[in-house]
């Protein structure tokens, strides 16, 4: 047993559990046949390939990547702006 401020939690049941799977967001690839974007989600383990085709209809499907992490006491704010480098050659491209 574990005692934080608000909860006991039994890290023996938290162990023994199983690992929740992610629920990533698929859509649809236009074609001739199909010409309408469907969007569904769908369990999968992070070890499992993703989707190639829709379980519906057989048509090619992609990952759609939504959303990222911004810890908690930046919620609300803009991103800071972060300058481009500037390059010391005269007119030429940067070296990087």
């Amino acid at each position: 047993m574990v005692k934080t401020r608000s909860s006991t939690f039994n890290l023996s049941k938290l162990a023994n559990s199983a690992p929740e799977m992610p629920t990533y967001q698929y859509e649809t690839i236009p074609t001739e046949d199909y010409p309408e974007v469907r969007a569904f989600e769908l369990k999968q383990s992070m070890k499992e390939a993703p989707l190639s085709c829709d379980p519906k209809t057989g048509q090619p499907v992609r990952r759609v990547i939504s959303g990222g992490f911004r810890p908690m006491g930046l919620r609300g704010r803009s991103s800071p702006t972060v300058a481009a480098p500037s390059c010391s050659h005269d007119g030429g491209p940067c070296c990087g």
